[in-house]
């Protein structure tokens, strides 16, 4: 159970470093918005969002930046939350930060969204298991290394939009079902009248209404997403049949970026649930057709300059570059434990289809790991995708090691090889053997890491206990879950034996 803390603290900067201007500007929202709850967020350590609420009366001083809240902040039960505490060392603190505050885009009440920072309520110290710290540190790491001073983000999170779901695991029963309006399977059910109008498998990147059904819900969800202040570039259908789709949002340094995803996710889920429709980031949900990823841009700036360009560089880019494309590359295996951290994810990684699992960088080619995009010539928006994450990633986490790999593949000048620009479909059996690809599974992903994670320990942006409860956490909580349960597809194969 929350608990307010109301211990009285001498005047002085917060302990997050809310800034005193960030922390009047919320007595602004609330005048003006006539703001009647205050939602607390953070992030658990697989990256879901959990959060309580407060009515602004308990806190009427919270634009005063001596209000407890700033300095004491709020208690929670810390053993409850998936990843952090054990029940003898349960307490714990949560701090906002002030420059998060939104108004909350979807709830009807009207109520200010402020995320929060997790604390040791005896030592204030921040908690190495909240992702957001660790997130923080990686910034503040690569400011140290004097390699440079930003390093912005871009994902590309794909999703589905579903009519319908059911699923249910028993000792003697399993089974899941998903519908769609727009499914391919729906041509010849009654509709009363079916219209016909369904996405054939593979066919649903880019086509018009009304094939594509949803172009109006993504629009409501992008003007939510815009009230929220998240920056939107684009929205369109995707490759798969039954309502997958991306919304892409403008690029921002990692923290803005993981926060700004997490709320991507929030306004999605809700959005979708208000049409008596359901969300979902499950990487691979539908069999023989797309899995949804989380491509992930991203270039190293330093005092306002793209280190990542370079005019007379292969595809536009730097050495700079190829060095951070070359850390990627070699701690890949390790990488996938946090940017595909389900056993889901690796029926989406599959050698053999469009999937990104070839350990290469190619410009413009989609099934190599690392692709440089081709769209602009302008020094600003040179960048490299690394494409297997899927959006079931903790973003604060994956970001933050990926720059770390990246950053570990600059200071050690590590060569990425030649670019790989030939068609990897046409390759025979041999050649592509020689191709190192991404683990096969979650269980090797995670094998990976736990042999290759000293480059995320780097400037104590990573802590062996992040690593070792992380471990721990998807070993005995997902892998052994899974492997330990009949399979449906099993008695098919299997019953009559």
């Amino acid at each position: 159970m929350a608990k307010k803390v109301t211990k009285p603290t001498s005047a002085g900067s917060a302990i997050n470093g809310s800034s005193d201007s960030d922390i009047r500007k919320i007595g602004e929202l609330i005048r003006k918005n006539n703001i009647q709850i205050i939602d607390l967020k953070f992030n658990d350590l697989p990256g879901l969002w959990q959060h309580f609420s407060m009515p602004t009366s308990e806190l009427s001083e919270i634009d005063d930046p001596v209000s407890s809240i700033w300095k004491e902040g709020v208690g929670f039960d810390g053993s409850s939350i998936r990843g952090f505490q054990k029940i003898q060392e349960s307490d714990m603190i949560m701090i906002p930060d002030a420059s998060t505050a939104v108004v909350d885009p979807v709830c009807e009440v009207p109520t200010l969204s402020i995320i929060c920072d997790i604390y040791d309520p005896l030592t204030k110290k921040a908690y190495s298991r909240d992702p957001r710290y660790v997130a923080k540190k990686a910034e503040n790491y690569l400011k140290a290394t004097g390699i440079g001073d930003q390093i912005f983000f871009g994902p590309e999170a794909e999703f589905f939009i579903f009519n319908n779901v059911r699923f249910d695991q028993t000792e003697n029963s399993g089974y899941y079902f998903i519908d769609s309006d727009e499914g391919d399977w729906n041509t010849g059910r009654e509709e009363n009248p079916n219209l016909g109008y369904k996405i054939r498998f593979k066919e649903g990147y880019f086509p018009v209404p009304p094939h594509d059904s949803l172009q109006d819900l993504r629009s409501r969800i992008i003007l939510k997403m815009i009230e929220a202040g998240i920056k939107i570039e684009v929205h369109h259908h995707e490759v798969a049949t039954a309502g997958q789709c991306e919304i892409d949002i403008k690029f921002t340094t990692l923290v803005k970026m993981a926060d700004n995803l997490l709320m991507y996710k929030y306004i999605i889920k809700n959005m979708a649930k208000k049409a008596g429709m359901v969300a979902t980031f499950m990487p691979k949900p539908l069999f023989a057709d797309n899995g949804s990823g989380m491509h992930c841009h991203q270039s190293v700036w330093k005092n306002g300059t793209n280190l990542f360009f370079d005019k007379n560089g292969y595809a536009l880019i730097s050495q700079t570059a190829k060095y951070y494309i070359g850390g990627l590359l070699k701690h890949a295996p390790a990488l996938m434990a946090f940017c595909a951290p389900t056993t889901n994810s690796y029926k989406r990684l599959v050698p053999g289809y469009e999937a990104p699992v070839n350990l290469v960088y190619s410009a413009r080619n989609r099934s190599a790991a690392v692709r440089i995009p081709m769209y602009s010539e302008n020094p600003k928006s040179k960048r490299i995708e690394f494409r297997p994450p899927d959006p079931a990633a903790n973003p604060y986490i994956a970001f933050a090691a990926m720059l770390m790999a990246g950053l570990d593949g600059i200071q050690n000048k590590i060569d990425p090889g030649e670019p790989t620009d030939t068609d990897l479909f046409e390759l025979n059996e041999e050649e592509l053997k020689k191709i190192p690809t991404v683990p096969g599974s979650l269980h090797t992903a995670l094998n990976a890491l736990e042999k290759d994670h000293d480059f995320l320990l780097k400037g104590g942006v990573f802590t062996k206990d992040v690593i070792d409860v992380w471990l721990e956490y998807k070993r005995k909580r997902e892998i052994d879950a899974v492997r330990m349960r009949p399979h449906p597809y099993e008695f098919y194969l299997y019953f009559d034996i």
